[in-house]
């Protein structure tokens, strides 16, 4: 295909996406449930209003919010999900309470033909849509209003430090009296119970609730919609659509060999000049494996957790850094090291871009981003710790502490000052860009993508500041995902893509016009699927049908491009085996193709596995989720970081110095430990979950009942073996890492193809 046509085709695919995910956005904010001015009784008396209703999402956020357990599914997976959990308990309170009112008797004992009589009266009133538009008021009969009240009984003796609730909070690793103040308590459950009317009320009109009957809820007959079996067809025939276009594509398309047929005979940029910006991202580096590290080991406290609620081995460690903390550093450290990564690998290939020089002043550039990099990680850091110990005011926690929602938990201020260091890193960017882009016109295309994917990373992360403490649940979510599936899932990638691409032309393995073109149809396809794709996160957070609908039929088409991953593993490859000196790349290129492979299992394989709706109807919020997570998160973005730091490690480290083995038994460690960690404990206990999720509701599948079985807590345990493999293999390439750096005396291996005489390779050096 011409190059003019696949610029075309991703013009088309960028406007007709985001036309897509903009107009379908707008019905999320039209069609979210209500937030009643009042919950009122039937003789008009308040129970609690809408200010009471946001003061208790905000209480929900400062404790760290989706990482306690989840609301509509998001979020953490030890605590129940709170709104499944709170419906369930409250209709066994309401039916006890029908029961003796109407029979006298407890409901447990009554016969089978009087439980579905007071199962329809529960359903009757529990589906009852009783918001008024004229007073924007809810009126809530005196059986719920009784169920309420119980319930609420509950859930604050839970989240003080109530001695009778002790086992409970130790099953869902809740830290004693984790709401000091009584009027936080009962704000948060005032939060909760919205949630539950939103998810147990019928939108006007429809015979399904504002959240398209999820969770599954026999006793009021929450079940899977028609909508959602209906869009699972169809999605899974767009898929076989997708991927027998693509098979067509690949099978009748005129093939252009990938790889130059005129290879150098060394290295193009075995002797290139370090400049002083390059050599200013050692500390990047360092940092990039210091918080890989750190993040580890919080993943290993955090699943322990999960046996011993509060402690390690007998040691009171939830004190000082309870399950909703370790949980919270876990992903920000995550977040934080990868993008570092991909910010380390953007500076070093600048002046490789600039014709092998620094612009003026992009060393003190480098270090002053460095400076606020470090300030944002540790001032968030501190911050949610703050808030989660209930030591910030509420309205000082969302901004300095935790905003509570998963992947951007960090406060508001870091959000920004994060922001404002893109944009540092953007200029950084742009400067090295900018005078190629007028000096190189056959480099005119490549660097243009490459710019366009520079700017969309700084620029995505902004829909993170589009909503506020108070907004709307189903609205922060619709902008929380822009961040997770767009930013960090979508152009990350992008970035990616391009920048490997720029490096295998740099080292002639490829020609530009042939990059450019892979580059343009990989990022195509990718974006097709990728971009509206983002609705599968939210068919049960308040949407309407429709959103169902664009999210799971594109979803599907996200699948397609990761089908192809055998023949990018294939093509990497031969980029290793393409000239001897290529062996000098070998462990980036083999991480690479780990990357090949986890796309296609983490994202792909277990991404589909919950993809459509009637199948995320029963998994939302179970261990099935972080299957997917695990695999995809660290498997595809993990792994493509570590791989692009190798890169950069190649140059600006010692010259003649690199050791196979701390590497070898890296990537074989960290991979092997992941699929461990999957196949032993968390794919088992998912599907456990799903069969009991199925079968009786979400609130069990996520209940104390189940996952404080014998089986499960031997799962649980088995992790513990893929996470010690995993921590050997994270190890062996820290010691790598900061072995280089500081020059120990541990073995090394010389090569003797990598590096010719000066005089032999100047000639051929393609820089620039």
């Amino acid at each position: 295909m011409q190059t003019k046509k696949l610029w075309l085709l991703l013009l088309a695919v960028l406007i007709g996406t985001f036309t897509i995910l903009g107009f379908f956005g707008r019905e999320v904010y039209r069609q979210a449930p209500p937030i009643p001015e009042a919950f009122v009784t039937a003789n008009g008396e308040t129970l609690f209003t809408k200010d009471d209703i946001l003061t208790g999402q905000t209480v929900w956020q400062s404790i760290g919010g989706q990482q306690v357990g989840s609301i509509w599914g998001h979020g953490a997976y030890q605590a129940p999900d709170w709104t499944a959990d709170w419906l369930h308990r409250e209709l066994v309170h309401y039916l006890d309470i029908q029961a003796q009112k109407v029979y006298q008797s407890p409901y447990e004992n009554l016969s089978t033909d009087k439980q579905r009589q007071l199962q329809q009266l529960t359903k009757d009133d529990y589906r009852s849509n009783t918001f008024d538009p004229k007073t924007q008021n809810i009126t809530i009969s005196d059986a719920r209003i009784a169920a309420f009240k119980a319930t609420q009984k509950h859930y604050i003796g839970l989240f003080s430090s109530d001695p009778d609730y002790w086992q409970l909070r130790e099953d869902y690793a809740i830290q004693d009296d984790i709401l000091k103040d009584p009027k936080r308590r009962i704000a948060m459950t005032q939060f909760f119970y919205w949630s539950v009317w939103s998810a147990s009320t019928n939108r006007p009109g429809e015979n399904y609730t504002y959240t398209n009957n999820w969770p599954h809820e026999p006793l009021i007959d929450n079940t899977v919609t028609t909508g959602s079996v209906f869009w699972s067809i169809i999605s899974i025939s767009l898929l076989l659509a997708g991927v027998g276009f693509l098979l067509w594509y690949f099978a009748f398309r005129k093939e252009e060999e990938s790889l130059e047929s005129n290879i150098p005979r060394f290295d193009p940029l075995a002797n290139l000049t370090i400049t002083p910006s390059m050599k200013a991202l050692w500390k990047y580096v360092l940092v990039v494996i210091a918080l890989f590290i750190i993040q580890i080991f919080l993943g290993a406290l955090t699943a322990h957790y999960t046996v011993e609620g509060q402690d390690f081995f007998g040691f009171p460690i939830a004190k000082f850094i309870p399950y909703s903390l370790s949980r919270t550093w876990h992903i920000q450290t995550a977040l934080f090291w990868i993008a570092t990564s991909f910010l380390t690998a953007g500076l070093f290939l600048a002046p490789l871009i600039n014709g092998g020089k620094d612009p003026k002043g992009q060393r003190l550039g480098v270090n002053i981003l460095f400076g606020a990099l470090l300030v944002v990680v540790g001032g968030s850091l501190t911050g949610e710790l703050l808030a989660i110990h209930q030591l910030l005011n509420l309205e000082h926690s969302f901004w300095l502490g935790h905003q509570g929602y998963e992947y951007t938990d960090l406060g508001r201020i870091w959000q920004i000052a994060l922001l404002v260091g893109l944009g540092l890193w953007l200029f950084l960017m742009l400067r090295a860009i900018v005078p190629a882009l007028r000096l190189n016109p056959k480099h005119k295309e490549m660097l243009t993508l490459f710019t366009g994917a520079t700017a969309a990373i700084g620029l995505f992360y902004t829909a993170g500041l589009f909503y506020g403490a108070k907004t709307h649940l189903s609205v922060m979510e619709y902008w929380r995902w822009w961040v997770v599936h767009l930013w960090v899932e979508g152009f990350f990638e992008v970035f990616a893509t391009v920048a490997i691409s720029f490096v295998f032309y740099q080292l002639g393995l490829v020609r530009i016009k042939t990059a450019t073109r892979a580059v343009l149809f990989a990022t195509s396809i990718f974006l097709i699927g990728g971009i509206p794709g983002t609705f599968h996160h939210l068919y049960f957070s308040g949407t309407p049908i429709s959103i169902s609908a664009i999210g799971a039929c594109f979803s599907a088409l996200e699948v397609v491009p990761l089908l192809l991953v055998g023949r990018e593993a294939y093509e990497t490859y031969q980029m290793r085996a393409a000239a001897p000196w290529m062996e000098r790349y070998k462990w980036p290129i083999t991480f690479f193709i780990g990357v090949a492979f986890w796309n296609l299992v983490g994202a792909g394989l277990f991404g589909f596995l919950i993809n459509p709706p009637v199948a995320l109807y029963y998994m939302q919020g179970l261990n099935t989720t972080a299957v997917h997570a695990h695999g995809a998160t660290f498997g595809v973005y993990g792994l493509l970081s570590l791989g692009l730091v190798l890169v950069v490690l190649r140059h600006i480290g010692p010259k003649h110095i690199w050791n196979d083995l701390p590497l070898k038994i890296a990537f074989w460690g960290m991979n092997g430990g992941l699929a461990m960690m999957i196949l032993f404990s968390l794919l088992p206990i998912g599907l456990i979950q799903t069969w009991a999720s199925m079968e009786h509701g979400l609130w069990y599948a996520r209940s104390s009942e189940l996952l404080q079985t014998p089986l499960i807590e031997g799962l649980r345990w088995m992790r513990i073996i893929g996470d010690t493999v995993f921590i050997v293999g994270a190890l062996s390439l820290a010691y790598f890492v900061f072995g280089m750096r500081y020059r120990q005396s541990f073995p090394m291996e010389k090569e003797s193809l990598a590096y010719p005489d000066d005089a032999e390779v100047g000639a051929q050096q393609t820089v620039g």
